[in-house]
């Protein structure tokens, strides 16, 4: 059992000084998956890697950390917040820049892991959820790998599956998320696409 899991049990049965203990443990880790998200934005991000950790910490705490499980459970919640974090701030700055509306996006410009813009920020966020409701742990694979960064390998290690796996469900669930993403601008899915 790790440091991680043992103060997440301690903070599940009540004990208000175990949740200060874990934020240095995890602090580390959680600055790592930030940067690694933030250096892949698109220039003239106003977002910095410890900002997203904060904020991301803030909403961890104010959710309920008792129902953590385990290190797997809360990289996972971290690596959602961190995420829901992106997608509003995409909004908004689409909803100031250009009134809320969307602009019509050629899907070869739709990258995954990482959109090159706040439009294909929220399409990926859009076919995501619609995975999340019927492939609820490849969705989960994506948000891990697209979102928090980590490798197949920590990936697959916070999934409890073997890295083949990640790697079978990766492939899937990209190929869902690019038909998804045309299905939502009514293009037909491109061949031989990059994504």
């Amino acid at each position: 059992m790790s440091e991680v899991t043992r103060i997440l049990d301690r903070v599940r049965q009540g004990e208000a000084q175990a949740a200060e203990e874990l934020l240095p443990l995890v602090y580390r880790e959680l600055r790592k998956l930030a940067a690694h998200k933030m250096s892949h934005e698109a220039p003239g991000q106003t977002l910095q890697p410890t900002a997203l950790v904060h904020e991301a910490w803030l909403r961890l705490a104010g959710s309920g950390a008792e129902g953590w499980e385990n290190r797997r459970h809360f990289f996972a919640a971290a690596a959602e917040a961190m995420r829901r974090i992106l997608i509003e701030r995409a909004r908004r700055r689409l909803a100031a820049k250009r009134g809320g509306g969307a602009v019509l996006v050629e899907l070869e410009a739709v990258e995954i892991p990482v959109p090159d813009t706040d439009e294909n920020l929220l399409l990926v966020h859009e076919a995501l959820e619609s995975l999340a409701e019927a492939h609820p742990q490849k969705a989960e694979l994506i948000k891990l790998r697209y979102f928090a960064g980590l490798s197949f390998e920590d990936a697959a290690r916070v999934l409890g599956i073997a890295v083949p796996t990640a790697k079978q469900w990766w492939t899937y669930a990209r190929a869902w998320l690019r038909t998804a993403i045309a299905r939502q601008r009514e293009l037909p899915p491109p061949r031989n696409s990059p994504i």
